[in-house]
Parts: C-alpha cells; sequence; structure tokens
C-alpha cells in the first residue's frame, strides 16, 4: 500500500486557516444586482457602467441582469428570486411593470435586502425602500418654461402636440408631461395624471413606445388633427427625431419647436442640428453609483438612504441643454453637453 507524503501538522494547519479565511473573505464579499429593463438601450448601458465602476472600487460583487424587451415583467422577477437565493445584500432596478413587480419587490425586502428603485419609481413609490431618479417633473417644468420664453407673446396662441410614452399612465411618462405643461403657463387638473387638461391650446396627446418610429407616427397623427401644430413635448430624443421627421416629409421642420427630455448623445447632438430646440439631461450614470454606495452602506452599518430635500425620493440632477439660451431658464450648451452625454 502507497501512503500519502506525509505534511507536518503545522503546515497544514496554516494552509486550513488560510482556506478558511479565503472562504469567509469570499463569504463577506456583498453581493449587490443591477436589473436594468433591456441591456440595449445606451441608458441603460450607461446606468451599468456605472455600478460596475463603483462596485470594482469599492470591492464588491454586482451582478447584472436586464428584461429581454421594455416591459418584459417576468424576467424581472426571475433576476430578483435568483438575488434573494444568492444571499444578495441589495437590488438597484428599472422596473419594466411598476406594479407588477411590486410582490416581488416585497419578498427580497422580507428577505432582508435593501431596494432601490432607479430612474422609475413603483406603483407604489413606497414599494421600494428609495428611488434615485431625475426629477421628471422639473425636467419636463425646465423644457415647458423654456418653450414658453422662447415662443414669447406667440405662446398665449400656441398649438401644443404631446407625444407621450403610453397610455398607462406610467410614472415617469406622467411627470414629464405634466411638468411640461406647468412650465408653459397650463393649467393641470390631477398632477398625476395626464391627458385631462382642457386647455385650447393642446392639440392632443399621442404614445410613441419612445421610439423613433412612434415619434413619427404620433406626429403624422396629430398633424392630421391640425397641421398648424407649432410647438412638440415628446417623452425622449428619440421620439423627438421621429417627430422631425414627419414634420420634415411634410416641409414643417422650421415651423415647429420640438423640446425633449433624456440627455442622449444622440440628442445632444440633434441640438446642435438644431433638429431639437431645448432638452433636459439626466445622469443615468450616478443614479446607479450612487445606489450602489447606498447598498454598500446599508451593508457595513445597516443605515437606509434618505430623500432629497423637499421630495420623495433621491434627486440625481437634471440640466437643461440648449444653444438658444433664454432669460430666467438655467442652461448650458449642445458643446458643454457633448461633454456630460450619455449613449
Amino acid at each position: 500500500m502507497k501512503f500519502m507524503h506525509r505534511i507536518p501538522y503545522k503546515k497544514l494547519a496554516c494552509l486550513v486557516a488560510a482556506g478558511t479565511l479565503s472562504t469567509v473573505a469570499m463569504a463577506e464579499t456583498p453581493i449587490i444586482g443591477l436589473i436594468t429593463k433591456t441591456n440595449t438601450n445606451p441608458f441603460f448601458v450607461k446606468m451599468k457602467e456605472g455600478a460596475q465602476q463603483k462596485a470594482t472600487e469599492l470591492g464588491v460583487e454586482l451582478r447584472t441582469f436586464a428584461g429581454r424587451y421594455d416591459g418584459d415583467n417576468e424576467t424581472q422577477v426571475q433576476a430578483i428570486e435568483n438575488l434573494i437565493s444568492a444571499g444578495a445584500k441589495g437590488i438597484l432596478i428599472t422596473p419594466s411593470d411598476t406594479s407588477a413587480i411590486v410582490p416581488t419587490i416585497q419578498k427580497a425586502r422580507d428577505a432582508g435586502l435593501l431596494v432601490i428603485a432607479l430612474d422609475t419609481a413603483l406603483s407604489p413609490a413606497s414599494a421600494a425602500d428609495m428611488t434615485f431618479a431625475t426629477d421628471n417633473f422639473k425636467a419636463g417644468e425646465m423644457i415647458g418654461m423654456w418653450a414658453k420664453a422662447k415662443m414669447g407673446d406667440k405662446a398665449k396662441d400656441a398649438k401644443i402636440a404631446l407625444l407621450d410614452l403610453s397610455t398607462s399612465q406610467v410614472t415617469v411618462d406622467v411627470a414629464r408631461d405634466q411638468g411640461f405643461l406647468k412650465g408653459f403657463g397650463i393649467d393641470l387638473k390631477d398632477p398625476k395624471r395626464m391627458g385631462d387638461e382642457t386647455d385650447p391650446r393642446i392639440v392632443g396627446n399621442d404614445v410613441t413606445q419612445g421610439s423613433e418610429e412612434g415619434g413619427r407616427r404620433a406626429m403624422e397623427n396629430l398633424l392630421q388633427k391640425d397641421p398648424e401644430i407649432n410647438l412638440v413635448y415628446t417623452i425622449n430624443e428619440p421620439a423627438a427625431a421621429g417627430a422631425y421627421e414627419a414634420l420634415k416629409s411634410f416641409g414643417l421642420e422650421k415651423d415647429v419647436l420640438i423640446v425633449s427630455v433624456d440627455g442622449g448623445c444622440p440628442g445632444v447632438r440633434n441640438i446642435k442640428d438644431d433638429v431639437i430646440g431645448a432638452t433636459s439631461m439626466q445622469f443615468p450614470l450616478k443614479m446607479a453609483s450612487e445606489g450602489v454606495t447606498a447598498i454598500v452602506e446599508f451593508a457595513k452599518s445597516g443605515s437606509r438612504p434618505s430623500a432629497s430635500n423637499g421630495l420623495d425620493f433621491f434627486d440625481t440632477g437634471v440640466q437643461l441643454i440648449t444653444d438658444e439660451p433664454v432669460k430666467g431658464v438655467q442652461s448650458v450648451s449642445s458643446k458643454t453637453g457633448l461633454a456630460m452625454c450619455w449613449g
């Protein structure tokens, strides 16, 4: 019979201890989950970049998941289940369905995870421990104020097309739409609901699904309703690009002012090229980076993030971008915007 080479006791003890310490170190490395709506949208790509940079800096493990398409709640549910099983400390999520995901979010919170909604609040917002987002109402209000000042006396006779995301009254969609109207000086019936206004300057609302093709189609629909539209609000910059193409096909592109929200690099370039008059830039990298920091702090001390002053969420900032500044509305140029944009 062959005998194994005998390892000295002290050396064996050291190896076991080292292995144990290594295992403990691995076990103590916090796991943080990032779940986005998709992994193709440049906004979420930048969000993932910010989360990974901060996770690497703080020495934590980031696990990322994404829906197969915008609205894919089932994949997001499965991602949360996986993170609970893995013993994650917290989850950052941009919810595809702000209501349907809530029971699974509650399951994660009951298991002791900190859950932070990014960009889009849950319904209700209190279903998450905190929301880290752009002040979307303010983002809309800024472009509304800019448009009103830019149009001057013509604002009282404006003919406005509102190109929204969908008919589902999604929180981000409502906030941007209602913020724009308030900034432009239009009375809101219910700030938490869009489409109920009676101001005669509003030609109508249509939906875009946030896409260029959707923007083109919605713009064509509203032009059929009133070909004298002279101001267009869009939920985001792809929809704005589609609206511009529709206007151009009718030879109206120089007669209509377009405003939007997002701050992606293609949108900022469209400011420079006079496609969009002004846009409100948001900061997805900061949202995710700050979210990772909050979960790491929670893992260390149990402390939870607090809302910004006067708000019920953590505000990650917004900046108006335009090459036609107006008095009373702070803004920066497209040149500056191109140094800050994403996508």
